[in-house]
């Protein structure tokens, strides 16, 4: 019986220890400043936790996912990481979350990839909400771009400007318009002989810009 019983004494010991091994480790600092939304905790902590942020995001939920990408966003700080992550949704089509990503890439990366993914929502996205957000996106949140980099981007709009889907016209012209301050006398709903005269206008400018580089 004695022997059973230290058997049985072990047993309790060893499961104990097991359990102990695989509980969950008490949150750390900045997963209690995510939890809370204490934004000048995380800001406190500087762009060395993005890393860390990123690989919070790609565990998280869809909630927790799209106050993240706010957070990215506030934040503003470079980080391959964060783009990577918030590239996997860039397509969702959780309304919420796919907004919040389209905003937060430019304020974490300069990629002309995520230039790229942005004008391609803006313009081919069966949703012309996203196709909108797309394009403030690229209007507003392309914080770290070079101006050899944004000849990409404006490059890209120019294209746009030949859409066959009217609002994709406009809010190219729009966003060319935010970035410049020029409109070149485009006018989205004009003829197409009239477009194709601003159009080609565009392109002199951007020919222009890109040689003073």
């Amino acid at each position: 019986m004695r022997v059973l019983g230290l058997a049985i004494l072990t047993l309790a010991a060893v499961t104990a220890a097991a359990v102990s091994i695989h509980a969950a480790p008490p949150p750390s600092d900045l997963e209690r400043a995510v939890a809370s939304d204490d934004f000048e905790a995380i800001k406190a902590m500087g762009p060395s936790v993005m890393p860390r942020l990123a690989r919070l995001y790609s565990a998280a939920d869809e909630p927790a996912k799209q106050r993240l990408a706010g957070l990215f966003y506030r934040l503003g700080w470079k980080s391959p990481e964060a783009r990577d992550a918030l590239m996997k949704d860039v397509h969702t089509p959780s309304q919420g979350l796919r907004i919040s990503v389209q905003y937060a890439l430019g304020r974490v990366s300069d990629d002309v990839a995520v230039v790229d993914v942005l004008l391609d929502n803006m313009q081919n996205d069966a949703e012309i909400l996203f196709r909108d957000k797309a394009a403030c996106a690229l209007a507003y949140d392309q914080i770290h771009l070079t101006p050899a980099q944004k000849v990409h981007l404006y490059e890209g709009l120019i294209r746009a400007l030949d859409d066959p889907k009217t609002d994709v016209r406009r809010i190219s012209a729009l966003v060319l318009q935010i970035q410049t301050g020029q409109d070149k006398g485009f006018r989205f709903s004009d003829p197409k002989a009239a477009r194709a005269q601003a159009v080609e206008a565009w392109r002199r400018w951007l020919a222009e810009y890109r040689s003073q580089l």
